[in-house]
């Protein structure tokens, strides 16, 4: 008899207490993929200024794993916790493709990235863009006015959890998907 093979699915979870590198190094220890939105920051260390990577959202990771093999590596700490939909209480799943197209934009540490917590942008006012070229070239999104930001960006959200809005992009490598 055959046996079902678990997929593989990407979590929204929280590293309680800003433990997020004690849960890379152990879910890397366990072969899991997972992934933390990072950020340069200018910190002062000895009366120098140093840019250091520092996490965007500080607890947030995501985690990339089979059920099975997630539940067995959270039952070993308990730091590692699951993100819930507070309407439904099911756990924040998020899909592949959104997934990559955010670490594909995130993953670049672009200084001028800007990220947001999804209530604070309405993003049924913007439309849906790709990106026809430059660094962010073949990514999909919203383009609309941001705060923080003169000029309209593209963003992308991951439901619920975080949205990220990429660095100015001229209007000649966007196009509108209808």
């Amino acid at each position: 008899m055959e046996v079902e093979k678990e997929s593989e699915i990407w979590y929204a979870m929280r590293a309680t207490y800003r433990r997020e590198p004690d849960a890379v190094r152990l879910l890397q220890s366990e072969n899991l993929d997972c992934f933390v939105p990072m950020q340069y920051k200018i910190s002062i260390k000895k009366g120098k200024k140093i840019r250091i990577l520092v996490p965007v959202i500080h607890n947030l990771i995501f985690v990339h794993a089979c059920p099975s093999d997630l539940k067995r590596v959270k039952s070993k700490v308990s730091y590692l916790q699951y993100i819930t939909d507070t309407r439904s209480g099911q756990k924040i799943i998020v899909p592949d493709n959104q997934m990559k197209r955010f670490i594909a934009v995130a993953g670049t540490y672009n200084d001028h990235l800007l990220y947001f917590q999804p209530e604070e942008l309405n993003l049924s006012k913007g439309s849906k863009v790709r990106i026809t070229g430059g660094e962010f070239e073949g990514q999909e999104g919203i383009f609309l006015k941001v705060k923080g930001a003169r000029d309209r960006r593209v963003v992308v959200e991951i439901q619920g959890v975080i949205v990220v809005a990429m660095a100015t992009i001229h209007p000649d490598l966007i196009e509108v998907m209808t």
